[in-house]
């Protein structure tokens, strides 16, 4: 079964918006563990607009399940993996000012810079996955970087899931085919939600993890936290 770790995030966004603790964010990490997720994601960026430090600090308290921290890897991100020590850290390429991720990594371009990198996180790090776009060539080269997973940017499949699914599923399909021989663990995440959810699981059966959180969070709204977890892991099985 692919696991699903929940990016919580959103639930930061809401508790910024007035101030104080509510709604409590670790609470809401551990209701999630509880509910069947198994794993939680975080993305702390360097202005805090929703996850903070201090929340990475304690939300590593009470995390039983796969943690996963994501983030561009400055000096700041560094210090925090160092820290906190997660099941595993996700490398994205993001520039301090993005609204959120959008794009995968160069990692021909970057190969040297991500070698170097990977191997000071593995130190810390149960595990290190890059999020790439699906373009053959990034993927093959993420394998060169020391890399253990690779996480396929999902927003173009989910753009086009309604068009034309098996025109959309086609270049993941085949980035996963090509990860899996160079011997990387296929993650995915971004825009996944209950309607493409299930085709990509069944399209690449050996997809070990999908990190959602927008999707997810909104449909709590009407179904309930407890309630949505559960048909997000049944479209996974």
């Amino acid at each position: 079964m692919t696991r699903l770790s929940v990016n919580i995030n959103k639930i930061a966004t809401l508790r910024n918006a007035r101030g104080g603790n509510n709604p409590n964010v670790v609470k809401v990490a551990q209701e999630c563990e509880a509910f069947g997720a198994q794993g939680i994601t975080v993305h702390p960026r360097p202005d805090e607009r929703h996850i903070r430090y201090e929340d990475v600090l304690q939300l590593k308290k009470v995390v039983k399940t796969e943690f996963n921290i994501e983030g561009y890897p400055d000096a700041r991100y560094l210090q925090l993996i160092t820290e906190i020590r997660p099941e595993q850290a996700t490398l994205v390429p993001d520039p301090p000012n993005v609204l959120t991720s959008n794009a995968g990594w160069d990692t021909l371009k970057n190969r040297e810079f991500l070698k170097d990198v990977i191997a000071t996180l593995k130190k810390s790090a149960g595990r290190v996955s890059l999020f790439v776009e699906t373009d053959p060539k990034m993927v093959k080269a993420a394998a060169e970087t020391g890399a253990d997973r690779i996480e396929l940017y999902t927003e173009p499949y989910a753009l086009g899931y309604s068009m034309d699914k098996e025109l959309a599923i086609k270049p993941y399909l085949e980035a996963a085919k090509i990860a899996k021989v160079a011997g990387l663990g296929v993650n995915a995440g971004h825009d996944l939600d209950l309607n493409n959810l299930k085709y990509l699981r069944t399209s690449i059966p050996w997809l070990d993890e999908v990190s959602i959180g927008h999707a997810l969070i909104s449909d709590a709204l009407y179904f309930g936290l407890e309630n949505t977890i559960q048909l997000y892991l049944r479209e996974l099985k």
